[in-house]
Parts: C-alpha cells; structure tokens; sequence
C-alpha cells in the first residue's frame, strides 16, 4: 500500500531576480513499511526533501499525500492538526525538553490526545523498553549521554503510532558505536511494528540498515537502490559505488 506519493514537486527560495531551484519536479512514491534513505550530495535538495514531505516547508508547486491526504493544500491549523496524528520526527539535534525527564519528553505527543494514563504509561513502557531507555525514564536530558538522548528523540517519534517518521541526519552528531545502537533499534522497530521511516543521511553506513536508498542529484531523483535480500555490507557496498559515481562527498559536513 502506497503511504507518501509525491508528483512534480518544486521548490523555489529567492524572488523572480535571484530565484534558486532546489527540487525539480520531483516524484516520490513510499510503501507502508518501507525505511528509505534519501541520500546525495551538499546542496543536492535532500533536506529541502524531506521538509517538503514532512510538512517543515511549502512545496512550490506539485502534489503530496499522505494516507490519501492532500497535505500542500492544507490550511496552517490542518497541518498543526494533521502532524500531531500523523507524523513522527527524529532531527539531528534531539529537539528534547531539559526541563522535563526522559520519561516526559517521549510522552510528549500523547499529552495533547485524550489517551487514559494507564494506556500512555503501557505504551511508553514498550517503546522505551524497545528502544533500551526504560531505565533512564526518570533522568534529564543532560544527565544521558547523546546516544541515549536521541534514542529518546526516537522513542517521542513512534510513540503515538505515526504513519510515516521522518529522520533529519539522526545519526549526525553520534559517535559510531552510538549511531550503530539507534540504527539496530530503528531497523528493529520498522520490521516489528511495519513502521515507515524516511530518513536523510550523507552516511552510507547509516543507509545500508534501509530498505531502499533514493540518491538526488541537482533537485531530482538520479537513481535508487533496492536492499532485496542481499546482507548489509553488500547493501553498504553498492551505496559506496553508487555515491562514487554520483561524486557526492562521502562524509560531508
């Protein structure tokens, strides 16, 4: 079942004397389940991508839907509306209340619906528990480290069930081993709670845990790569040969 399809999507920035075209009549179609990575090089449109398809910003022009629902024509309070159900956001940065424990920030999006207590409490207990946090359920953000506190950005995105998650380089201020655990965790949610991710990355490690890798070059599509069966370091090869033939910066910052 197709979740996200994107048709001729353009996006502009600047005026008629110095406009800037950063999508180009771009299509996009995502299945119910998948985890794709969106990947090209510096100034290659896929931030603006996936901001366009979150909702962050206005497409220019073109069409996007999400379980049927027109998102680009949505008025400011529909789109406020329809994100609280619909959507899930991991960003680089954690985006995390200090004020409130870890307990709390994945509560988040749940305290704004009419969820009984006891059922927030048994979700919260399964996402955290999937995610390996329950244990730092009463800490502040800086009494965790920054593996644990973007686990908890990830626990936030799935707890209320969005139908797609979108992920801004949420491995990009991680060390290693830390990107590693979050990537294991989101792999793991994706296949047991048929969860779709899109998720930007300039790091081909990050993309091998994906199902499928878009590459974008100069505001369009350039090609995509399919994992099918193949293990992940054959996956991760391939993306490594294709991001060479592409000439994107392999770790861009």
């Amino acid at each position: 079942m197709t979740i996200l399809e994107a048709s001729k999507i353009y996006k502009s920035y600047g005026n008629k004397w110095n406009k800037q075209d950063v999508l180009k009549g771009l299509d996009l179609s995502i299945e119910k389940g998948e985890f794709v990575s969106i990947m090209g090089a510096s100034g290659s449109g896929k931030t603006t991508l996936l901001n366009v398809l979150s909702s962050i910003d206005k497409a220019s022009n073109g069409s996007i839907k999400i379980e049927g629902n027109e998102i680009t024509q949505m008025k400011e309070k529909q789109l406020a509306e329809f994100r609280k159900h619909h959507l899930g956001f991991i960003f680089q940065e954690y985006n995390l209340l200090d004020t409130l424990t870890v307990k709390e920030n994945i509560l988040l999006p749940l305290s704004i619906t009419k969820m009984p207590k006891k059922e927030a409490d048994q979700k919260f207990a399964e996402v955290a528990e999937e995610l390996g946090i329950y244990e730092l359920k009463d800490k502040y953000p800086n009494e965790i480290s920054g593996g644990q506190k973007q686990r908890t950005s990830a626990a936030r995105a799935f707890i209320h069930e969005p139908s797609i998650i979108f992920a801004d380089e949420p491995t990009g201020a991680l060390d290693s081993k830390s990107a590693s655990d979050l990537l294991n965790k989101l792999s793991g949610l994706n296949q047991r709670r048929n969860a779709t991710i899109v998720m930007v990355t300039h790091d081909p490690v990050a993309a091998s845990f994906s199902s499928r890798v878009i590459f974008i070059k100069d505001g369009q599509i350039y090609t995509q790569l399919n994992k099918g069966e193949q293990p992940r370091q054959a996956f991760f090869q391939d993306i490594m040969k294709t991001q060479a033939v592409l000439g994107g910066v392999q770790y861009e910052h």
